[in-house]
Order: structure tokens, then sequence, then C-alpha cells
């Protein structure tokens, strides 16, 4: 697994729509200075399937050969007809979309979301693959019943998934949550190869039990991929933290932003980047293999990777602690 795995969300229109050429350029420089073959992070909740499509076509405008990239489709959304004035999954966060997209979590529907994301990569075909927003999916059950359901579906959703590594169709299975206790739940029952952590590990938030999980983890050999290291980009400068509009007025959102003032000064205090810090942090988490990072800004991607060989003091992670910004210290 490369240290830095490209995501795909700015393909989709992610908080802002940008041209296709701009999006290109993006995918170009990430096979630029890729560490090896570039891997692509996407999922058809992406643009209700548009960073896909997009991801597709820049790649073949690139004329780059299809054994010369991997693709990791987190499977679960399905692209659909759009007949409301704006998308009905994550309203406010998408930017611009032609499409809609439903959540289809269980044996056919997964294969459904898979055969869907390789029509719409063209040429490309994904090789990892994982069930996408399983918190989520569980989250909608209005009752104990219908959670067992839910559940079986997800499980139902992963036989899916081993049948097709076991046809040799797809070479991994991993998952893909912002909630962190149900990416434990699913790793006790099902095989997973590597598990995606969003939003959970970062600079900003990283529970103790939470780092005692991707140690075990670590322990059985299964790959972790720390994703959204920014917090949805609020901890780089953004109003949304984890995808979520910040309101300054709210007593969450005023702690937040105090939180983020005091780092901000503190970075500018020892002279780091909050980008390289929050990398840091997350990449330097023993167990962890790699980063996920996204960018709207082609000229972000070779900066973006170089933060793997950028050292923040240690001096810096003092100051974090004494300042109580932050838990534990720098662990790795």
């Amino acid at each position: 697994m490369p240290p830095v795995i490209f995501g795909t969300s700015s393909l989709g229109n992610l908080y802002q729509e940008i041209d296709y050429e701009t999006k290109r350029d993006i995918v170009n420089e990430c096979i630029e200075h890729s560490f090896d073959k570039p891997l692509f992070d996407t999922a058809g909740k992406y643009g209700a399937g548009m960073a896909l499509e997009t991801l597709g076509r820049c790649l073949s405008d690139l004329s780059v050969h299809p054994d010369d990239v991997i693709i990791c489709n987190k499977l679960g959304w399905y692209q659909t007809e759009l007949l409301t004035p704006e998308p009905t999954f994550e309203k406010g966060v998408w930017v611009n979309l032609k499409n809609d997209a439903v959540q289809k979590i269980s044996y056919d529907g997964i294969l459904e979301c898979f055969n869907q994301g390789n029509r719409l990569l063209g040429v490309y075909s994904a090789k990892m693959v994982s069930v996408h927003d399983p918190d989520e999916y569980l989250a909608t059950a209005s009752n104990e019943i219908e959670e067992k359901q839910k559940y079986h579906d997800i499980l139902e959703a992963y036989q899916a998934l081993a049948d097709l590594k076991k046809q040799k169709t797809i070479t991994s299975i991993g998952i893909g949550a912002k909630n962190w206790k149900v990416i434990e739940r699913i790793a006790n029952d099902v095989d997973l190869d590597w598990v995606m952590i969003a939003n959970s590990l970062t600079v900003k938030s990283h529970p103790e039990d939470l780092m005692a999980f991707i140690a075990d983890l670590n322990k059985k050999n299964i790959t972790v991929i720390n994703s959204a290291v920014f917090n949805g980009g609020f901890l780089i400068g953004s109003d949304f933290y984890n995808y979520q509009k910040v309101d300054r007025n709210s007593m969450n959102g005023k702690a937040l932003y105090e939180w983020r003032d005091s780092f901000f000064k503190l970075c500018n205090r020892f002279k780091v980047k909050p980008a390289e810090v929050c990398f840091s942090f997350g990449f330097n988490v023993e167990g962890v293999s790699s980063i996920a990072l996204n960018t709207t800004k082609p000229e972000k991607i070779k900066e973006n990777v170089n933060m793997v060989n950028k050292e923040v003091p240690s001096d810096f992670w003092k100051a974090m602690q004494e300042e109580q910004l932050i838990a534990i210290p720098i662990i790795r």
C-alpha cells in the first residue's frame, strides 16, 4: 500500500464545482508524483457517480494503461436519475450534480454497485472494494429488529465481495466508515484485508480505544488507511467539520473554532503548516499504513506527497500537549 492514496471526492464536486481540465490536471499530478502505481480511492457516493465517471475519463485522456493504476471503489451507493432540485443524500455538500444516488446494501445490491462502478470507470475496473458507509446504513434503523436486519444485509454484501475475490475478479476487501465502532463490529465478523477510518483519527480527535483497535488490526496484518485527517477540511481552514457546516454561534461550533485558532497560532509560532501537522499525526500512529488525501488544486499534489518525509519538531508536540490541544504525543 503506498503511503499516500489519492482521494477523488473533489472529482465529484465536493463543496465546490471545478472544471474538467482542472480535474484532469489533478489526476495527472497524482500519477506524476505517486510513489509507485497510483492508487485512487473513489466511491459511487462521490458526486452520485460523477467521481467514477470523471476518473475514468481523465485516465483515458491521459492514456494511462489499466494495469498501471489501482482503483479502490467503496460500494453501497448506486447512481440514479435526479428527480429533485438537489440530490437526496448529504444535502448541501455536493455541488451541481446531474444524478442522484441511493444506498444499496445487500448481496445483490452490492454487486449492482460494483458492476455500475466499473461501467462508469470505462475501460478501468476496481480491484480493491469495500462496503461504504455501513454505519450510516445501520443508523437509519428505527428499532432493534430493523437494525439486526440491516446488519444482516451488510454481512450479505460482504459475502458477495468474498465471492468476487474467490473468482479473482477483485484482489482485496475492506471497509470505509466514519463511525469506527461499526468498523470494529464488522471486523469481528468479516475477514478484511484493509480498513479505511474516516474523520476519527486526527490531531483533533484520537480516542484511546480507537488507538487500541488500530493496534489490534496491525497485529492481525490488516492494513489501516487513515482518511479525512483534516476532519473534512476544517483543520486547514474550511467551515465544514466532518462534512457538516459549522455554526460559529453554537456551543460546539465556538469550541471548534477556538481550538483551531489556538492550533493555527501554534503552527505559526513553530513555522509549520497545519496540513503538515495533520498529516504527520495521522500517518505516524502505529499501525497506520497510508493516508488518503483529496484536493481541488493540482499544484497541491506534490506538496501533499512530500509530507510523507516532513518532520514536525518534537517541541511542537510538547507545546500541543501543554496547551491541551492534543491528548497524546506523536506515536511513531
